[in-house]
């Protein structure tokens, strides 16, 4: 096995299932939480993320194959993509992605999914196949609330705006125009309200 990232949530690995190319994600334990406590969270995310990577597959979201899933010990393998993260692209390609990308957020949106950790280092793109896959759900969550899909595309623009902003604006209309063939025009405009609500809390937040 190879480490591929090591993260507050779960180191990354390179390794073989079967003959396969895979990736393997184990949380560690925890040490500052109560063991009990630490293993019952850890084993609630597992199952969690294995469940939500096969819906949001069965959904029509291009996401990495689970292969096996030991909740014991808290250990998700899955396909190697063997793609390119988006974020280390040029700025011109990565806006020809961007209106997928927001199809994708919407669809799980429509389904009550909120991925939780929206990226543009979470999307890969696998040129042999073409194919652009959503990746990394250990944050997600199932929840219908308006409130958590706001947040969800707050946080693909901040990233679209910190890490790639000579292309912010035309990208995150790309994104919403995306996000809206997924939801329809009423939700995608209440959901774009909800967004700059949360902007202004943030702009004109104070410090007590």
């Amino acid at each position: 096995m190879k480490l591929v990232k090591k993260g507050a949530e779960a180191d990354i690995y390179h390794t073989t299932w079967h003959g396969r190319k895979a990736i393997l994600k184990i949380r560690r334990p925890k040490t500052y939480r109560i063991p009990q406590l630490d293993a019952r969270i850890r084993k609630q995310r597992t199952t969690r993320e294995s469940h939500i990577i096969s819906c949001a597959r069965g959904l029509g979201i291009p996401t990495p194959l689970v292969y096996f899933v030991d909740v014991k010990r808290s250990v998700i393998v899955m396909q190697d993509l063997q793609g390119v993260v988006v974020e280390s692209l040029p700025n011109h390609v990565i806006s020809l992605f961007t209106r997928q990308m927001g199809q994708m957020i919407g669809t799980l949106h429509k389904n009550a999914i909120m991925h939780g950790d929206l990226t543009t280092s979470n999307f890969v793109y696998n040129r042999a196949s073409d194919t652009l896959y959503m990746i990394d759900f250990g944050l997600s969550q199932n929840t219908p609330k308006p409130e958590d899909h706001a947040v969800d595309l707050r946080l693909i623009k901040e990233i679209l705006n910190s890490a790639h902003p000579h292309i912010i604006d035309t990208a995150w209309k790309s994104i919403l125009r995306g996000y809206e063939m997924s939801v329809g025009h009423k939700q995608s405009s209440r959901i774009k309200k909800l967004v700059s609500e949360i902007e202004g809390r943030g702009r004109y937040a104070t410090v007590v």
